[in-house]
């Protein structure tokens, strides 16, 4: 008997011809949040690639320090907050090396973390034909292998061999000639290069160099704007930006261990903190994490001057420090693009509405549904749902199924037309009470 699928009930021979299908469900659900983006200058790891370091996980290989490390304070303060960073080491550096007879250490990366490691050889105790070949890092044993010749010595986490021969014993040969190198602004264009191929939400520049921020600016605009790719840019002191895309932080916190971060410094936090907050939430009053005050701290006049020139500021309350105002730079408003788009919690519902209308209709319509009467509602019911979950999370409101989603035809037999109207949820900043005495 026959079987299999159909399209038209125009089968020949006799059997059971089945299609399975899911019930129409639907993809409308927010997408995550959670990534933020960091060039760095390091001691240690893989050079002009993007590495993701998820927080929580073990970044001794591939940063060489643990993440306590004063070498990784910003990609900490980043994690603070982020799911996770996409990291980028700006600088190739120089890698350190030793000899050991006609063995050859070299160290996996360039950077003054290799000077840290030494390499040991040693004659086996059960078999004196064999030697034990160690890696050490700051002293401590962090590879061992097991080998008759140099031949038999694989590459691990931190070194890669090289020569031919007999190994010599060696109580110890200390990698030397380890140097991080310089950085340029061409290896931050680089890195933009590199990062428009990934999903992020943020990028922070912890950088005085205006040059290199409008650089930043100018890639967060092309991506917004051309690409439709919303994302956004955390700069030090760049309120000339006036794109709301662009959050210019004015100053920065101490640490409860007595660590001042400038504001350059505290964009890695306030990138991680933005890309983790989520459509329903603002980091108006939220309290940088172990932070115990700000630097340098401003008069309330100096504080409002800030805001309206749309800065991003902390401010001290009860020994922490807290973001004034979850604001971005844009401030040129206009009657479509009001006072509402300089709030980033507005944003937020507006970037994810947009970045998650992209994603659901290229994963699932794009090229495989008809642009006909059925296909059209089946995406409207997508946006629908989408929607609805928003409403229900509070990150918009007064949203009406019925009427707030259009989907018709474009002009184009491949096109269609959608017309959205939402309305974000601001948090509630300010309270003016009038207070009536009897």
């Amino acid at each position: 008997m026959a079987g299999g699928t159909w399209t038209l009930q125009n089968k020949v021979r006799p059997g059971v011809y089945i299609n399975v299908e899911s019930s129409g469900g639907t993809l409308g659900a927010a997408g995550s949040r959670g990534t933020a983006s960091l060039a760095l200058s390091l001691p240690w790891g893989a050079a002009k690639v993007i590495t993701p370091i998820v927080a929580g996980e073990d970044t001794m290989t591939k940063l060489g320090f643990d993440l306590t490390a004063p070498e990784l304070l910003l990609v900490r303060e980043a994690l603070k907050r982020a799911r996770t960073v996409l990291l980028y080491k700006l600088n190739e550096g120089t890698k350190a090396a030793a000899t050991a007879g006609a063995l050859t250490a070299t160290a996996k990366y360039g950077g003054t973390r290799g000077n840290a490691l030494s390499i040991v050889v040693q004659p086996n105790l059960d078999d004196n034909t064999k030697f034990d070949v160690k890696t050490l890092l700051d002293g401590a044993v962090v590879d061992t292998q097991l080998v008759a010749n140099i031949a038999g010595l694989v590459t691990n986490d931190w070194v890669a061999w090289s020569g031919s021969g007999e190994l010599t014993a060696s109580a110890g040969a200390p990698l030397i000639g380890g140097a991080d190198g310089s950085v340029t602004n061409a290896d931050h264009t680089a890195f933009l290069g590199a990062l428009e191929l990934y999903d992020f939400q943020t990028v922070a520049l912890p950088s005085t160099d205006n040059a290199l921020k409008a650089v930043y600016a100018a890639f967060i605009r092309r991506l917004r704007d051309s690409e439709g790719k919303k994302v956004q840019a955390v700069l030090e002191n760049y309120p000339t930006a006036d794109n709301e895309g662009v959050i210019s932080v004015k100053n920065g916190v101490v640490l409860s261990d007595g660590t001042t971060l400038t504001a350059a410094q505290a964009t890695a936090w306030v990138a991680g903190a933005t890309a983790g907050a989520e459509m329903n939430e603002s980091l108006t009053y939220s309290a940088y994490d172990d932070a115990v005050d700000v630097a340098p701290r401003y008069t309330n006049a100096q504080i409002e001057a800030a805001l309206t020139a749309g800065e991003f500021l902390f401010t001290p309350s009860n020994n922490r420090a807290v973001v004034e105002q979850d604001i971005n730079t844009f401030l040129s408003y206009t009657p479509k693009k009001n006072k509402s788009f300089h709030k980033n919690r507005v944003i937020r519902v507006l970037d994810g509405f947009a970045n998650d209308t992209k994603r659901i209709f290229e994963s699932s319509y794009i090229g495989k549904v008809s642009n006909n009467v059925d296909g059209r509602a089946l995406f409207r019911k997508e946006l629908v749902v989408y929607a609805d979950n928003l409403q229900s999370i509070g990150a918009i409101q007064n949203f009406d199924a019925q009427t707030d989603i259009t989907v018709l035809p474009g002009v184009d037999s491949d096109s269609i037309y959608v017309e959205a109207n939402i309305q974000p949820v601001d948090s509630i900043e300010k309270v003016y009470m009038k207070v009536q005495v009897k």
